[in-house]
């Protein structure tokens, strides 16, 4: 019985340390956990609200939508990473792990998707600076047509045969870019021959009266017509009307259809390709 009774104050005796601690534990960690709670939510309400501010910023410069998007999200999930760690440190936890596992990661994935991550920062960069936009025609990486689509990974172009053609912006943004579209108006640029002995004044006239007539060809600026070579039995001539951007291709293959009929019309005739032979006994 008095070995009974002495069991039961023993296991009395560790339930009241145990309690101790755990009260102990409480009284030492419940300001904590309270102060990371309310630090919790007033830090995302915080971010919550920068991320407001942050778009309607983006939104007033008039960046792109999807990359308004993307740079929001990214902006939120990293303040979000960076509160939660800031938390646990509160809490008492070592953080260095967290930020040596966090850069561990992040090599691993840049080394991973070296070259998607190159298209993609190239895809950012033309998003913000925008060297382009859809709609209008450009000619880069040994394609030309009109952009039709500008993601953050890839630039879809449409031919003028309608072959579409997907450039990665990787090497689109450090490459050449043309625009035909940057002054408003496009300039055409033809070549038509003509025999030697026709005056240039003349073939000019008729030239910028065809072009003129030709309805999407614009009035202003004036066509032009300059030699561009006297040479091999022939004169060659620079046929350059202007037109809008939804008119080139109609303009580039229309123009050389009406100079030619007006060429036809006035007597002005193509040069007669003459070849010397030479027999040698």
């Amino acid at each position: 019985m008095r070995y009974f009774l002495l069991q039961t104050d023993d296991l009395l005796s560790k339930g009241s340390g145990i309690a101790t601690k755990f009260i102990d534990l409480a009284i030492a960690y419940t300001p904590k956990i309270l102060g990371a709670i309310i630090f919790f939510l007033i830090g995302n309400w915080i971010i919550g609200r920068l991320g407001i501010l942050l778009r309607k910023t983006l939104t007033a410069r008039k960046f792109d939508h999807s990359l308004q998007s993307f740079l929001v999200s990214f902006f939120k999930i990293t303040c979000q990473v960076l509160l939660v760690i800031t938390i646990f440190g509160i809490l008492g936890v070592n953080t260095s792990s967290f930020a040596a596992l966090i850069v561990g990661a992040g090599i691993a994935i840049g080394s991973a998707l070296n070259g998607t991550l190159g298209n993609f920062a190239g895809g950012v960069m033309m998003l913000i600076f925008k060297p382009f936009k859809i709609g209008d025609i450009i000619e880069a990486q040994g394609s030309t047509g009109t952009v039709t689509d500008q993601g953050v990974f890839n630039t879809t172009l449409l031919t003028p045969d309608n072959k579409t053609v997907i450039l990665p912006n990787g090497p689109l943004s450090t490459g050449v870019i043309t625009n035909f579209n940057t002054h408003g108006n496009l300039r055409v640029d033809l070549s038509l021959a003509i025999a030697l002995d026709i005056p240039v004044e003349k073939a000019r006239t008729v030239a910028i009266e065809a072009m003129l007539q030709h309805p999407k060809v614009l009035k202003e600026p004036r066509p032009e017509v300059s030699v561009l070579k006297i040479g091999d039995g022939m004169t060659t001539l620079a046929i350059r009307p202007y037109t809008t951007q939804s008119d080139y291709w109609d303009v580039y293959f229309g123009v050389q259809e009406s100079v030619k009929a007006a060429f036809d019309a006035n007597g002005i005739a193509a040069p007669i390709p003459r070849r010397l032979i030479i027999q040698t006994q």
